[in-house]
């Protein structure tokens, strides 16, 4: 399990070597490009693009920049996660499905070593007893879950938050 005090040291570490905006990668992980369509009483309205719009807006409000990706593969989730080492300061991660099945996704977050917030936007503890485990929970520095795409939006100003009190 990563000790959250050394994760935040290393972005703010890699930070200060880049001295530019301090960047986090936003990772949507299987079906959520159906946003705005699937399930809308679980999952909303809005589509993924508009969340990922939101996103980089408040990114500049808050002195951030945002990179999303998503990806219905969980290899190319572990890959990106492995890119981001050393590029990204933060993580902000909605494996999705992948969360209750996914220990590759589990052992990339804890190889990069990089402070991550898990996000959901329906409440999984209030779902399938099957969604009530998250094999991500404790390699991450917190869950945000149950309030729709402003899950995102939480997430990206915690992560702000926390890159801003490491400097």
């Amino acid at each position: 399990m990563p000790r959250p005090g050394t994760d935040i040291e290393k972005a703010r570490t890699t930070r200060h070597r880049s001295e530019k905006r301090p960047e986090v990668l936003v990772l949507h992980g299987p079906n959520l490009n159906l946003l705005g369509r699937r399930e809308p009483s679980v999952y909303g309205r809005k589509t993924l693009a508009g969340i990922d719009a939101e996103l980089r807006t408040l990114a500049q409000e808050l002195g951030v920049s945002v990179r999303c990706f998503q990806s219905n593969s969980e290899g190319a989730l572990v890959d990106e996660i492995h890119r981001a080492n050393g590029t990204v300061q933060f993580i902000i991660i909605n494996a999705a499905a992948y969360t209750h099945t996914s220990v590759a996704i589990r052992d990339a977050l804890l190889g990069v070593g990089l402070p991550a917030i898990e996000v959901h936007l329906s409440n999984t503890q209030k779902r399938e007893a099957f969604r009530h485990r998250s094999l991500l929970a404790d390699v991450v520095v917190g869950q945000i879950a149950g309030f729709g795409a402003l899950s995102y939006s939480l997430a990206l100003r915690a992560a702000a938050a926390l890159l801003a009190a490491a400097e």
